[in-house]
C-alpha cells in the first residue's frame, strides 16, 4: 500500500485495536506524509512537540483553507479550539476556580472523594466474577468526579452521556464517510448541554456552592466574568474532557497491566511505582492519539513545505513511540526515566486537566492492582471505540477468579 493511504487505515475500525505498526510506517516515510485527501500527517517526536509550540500552527478549524461552512467567525468555540491572545484569556478565566495560582488546592482536595468514590466501586464489584472494566468503574469513577467538581447532579449524568457521545463522535480525525449527520447531531448536542449547564449555573448565582459553575457565575471581577456563550461553551468541553480521556486512561492502564503481568506484580510489591507507572501508560497508551492543527503560513517542517490552510495531523501516540526519543519505545516500562511523552499534549494547549487525570488515575488503579492477579481478560483485543483519535476499550470485560 502507499503511504497516502495511511490516514484511512489508521482511522479504518479494522486498525483500532493496533494502529502502532501503521504509525511505525509513518515515521518511517515521514517526517511528513501527504495523504490522498490533501491532509499532511506528521508522526514524529520532535516535529510535533516543535509544531506544538509553533504560534503559526493553529488549533481554530476556521484556519483552514477550505473552511466548514457550518462554522461562523462569530461562533463561539471551546478554548482548545481557539489560538492566543483568545486562547490564552478563556483558558485562564476557566483555571481560576479549578488551579494555581488562584484556586491551588482544588485538586488536591479531591483526593479524598476520588477516594471514596473509588472505594463504593470497588465494594459493589467485590463478590462478582465476571466485570467490566469500562461500565463497572472506569466510566462511573471520573463522571462521579467531575459532576462533583461542576456542580452537576449525578441523577443527571444519563442525559449529559447521551449529549457526549454525540460530541465526541462528531469530533474525530480523518473519516471518509459522510459524516454531515453526525456533525448536525454534535452541534446539537454541544447546543443543548451547553443550555443545561448554563441554567445549572444560573440557580447558584448569589447562592453559591463550592463547585466551579458556581464560581463562574459568582465571580466578582467584571473583566474576570464569562459572558454566557462563554461559559456554555467552557463547562461542556470541562464535562466532556474531565470524563472521556480519564475513562480511556484508566480502560488502558488496566488492559496493559493484564497483558504485562510481571509488571503488575512489580506495581503490586511497590505501589510507590504507580505515579511512573501512570506516565508510562500517557506514553505507551495514551487516551488522546491525534490532534489536527492548520497552518497560518506556509511552513517547512523538516526541508517540506506544508501549505497555508491546509489540514495538519500530529499522530502524538506515534509520536510516543519513536525510537529517536524514547529508548525500546514499545516496550511498557513503568520506571522509564526522561518520560516526556505526548500524552496530554504540549505547548499551549498542554492538557487542562491533566493534574486531575493523574490524580484519578493513580487512586483507581492503585485501588485496582491488589485484585488483578486473579483476573483474565474475557476477549482480547476487547471490542473498541470507533473513534480513532480517542482511542480506547468500548468494554473490557474480565473474570476474576478466587485466589488459590
Amino acid at each position: 500500500m502507499t503511504t497516502d493511504t495511511l490516514l484511512r487505515r489508521i482511522t479504518d475500525y479494522a486498525s483500532r485495536s493496533n494502529p502502532y505498526p501503521l504509525y511505525a510506517e509513518l515515521r518511517e516515510a515521514g517526517p511528513v506524509v501527504l495523504q490522498a485527501d490533501g491532509s499532511y500527517l506528521v508522526g514524529n517526536y520532535h516535529e510535533i512537540n516543535a509544531l506544538l509550540h509553533d504560534p503559526r500552527i493553529s488549533a481554530d478549524p476556521r484556519s483552514r483553507r477550505a473552511a466548514d461552512p457550518d462554522l461562523s467567525a462569530e461562533e463561539q468555540l471551546p478554548f482548545l479550539r481557539l489560538d492566543d491572545p483568545e486562547h490564552h484569556r478563556l483558558r485562564t478565566l476557566a483555571m481560576r476556580p479549578f488551579g494555581p495560582p488562584h484556586s491551588p488546592g482544588r485538586i488536591d482536595a479531591m483526593r479524598g472523594q476520588i477516594t471514596e468514590v473509588t472505594e463504593d466501586l470497588i465494594e459493589a464489584l467485590r463478590d462478582r466474577t465476571g466485570i467490566d472494566i469500562v461500565d463497572d468503574f472506569a466510566y462511573p469513577l471520573p463522571v462521579a468526579v467531575i459532576c462533583r467538581l461542576l456542580g452537576v447532579p449525578r441523577e443527571d449524568e444519563p442525559r449529559f452521556r447521551e449529549w457526549s457521545d454525540a460530541i465526541v463522535a462528531s469530533a474525530d480525525v480523518g473519516t471518509e464517510d459522510d459524516t454531515t449527520e453526525q456533525d448536525r447531531a454534535g452541534r446539537q448536542a454541544r447546543a443543548d448541554m451547553g443550555r443545561y449547564l448554563v441554567d445549572l449555573a444560573e440557580q447558584r448565582r448569589g447562592n453559591p456552592g463550592d463547585d466551579m459553575l458556581s464560581a463562574f457565575v459568582n465571580e466578582p471581577a467584571p473583566a474576570m466574568r464569562l459572558t454566557r456563550e462563554e461559559l456554555a461553551e467552557t463547562a461542556v468541553l470541562l464535562l466532556i474532557a474531565g470524563h472521556e480521556t480519564t475513562v480511556n486512561l484508566i480502560t488502558n492502564g488496566v488492559l496493559t497491566l493484564l497483558r504485562h503481568p510481571d509488571q503488575l506484580d512489580r506495581l503490586r510489591d511497590d505501589p510507590g511505582l504507580l505515579p511512573g507507572a501512570v506516565e508510562e501508560l500517557l506514553r505507551y497508551e495514551p487516551p488522546v492519539h491525534m490532534r489536527e492543527r492548520v497552518p497560518l503560513a506556509d511552513i517547512d517542517i523538516a526541508g517540506f513545505t506544508v501549505p497555508k490552510g491546509t489540514p495538519l495531523v500530529l499522530v502524538l501516540a506515534s509520536g510516543n513511540r519513536d525510537p529517536k526519543r524514547f529508548h525500546e519505545p514499545d516496550r511498557f516500562d513503568p520506571t522509564r526515566p526522561d518520560n516526556q511523552h505526548l500524552g496530554f499534549g504540549s505547548g499551549i494547549h498542554l492538557c487542562y486537566g491533566g493534574p486531575l487525570a493523574r490524580l484519578e488515575a493513580q487512586i483507581a488503579l492503585g485501588a485496582l492492582i491488589p485484585s488483578l492477579g486473579t483476573a483474565t481478560l474475557v476477549q482480547d483485543p476487547p471490542p473498541y471505540r470507533h473513534n480513532a483519535m480517542l482511542r480506547g476499550p468500548r468494554h473490557l470485560p474480565i473474570e476474576m477468579r478466587e485466589p488459590t
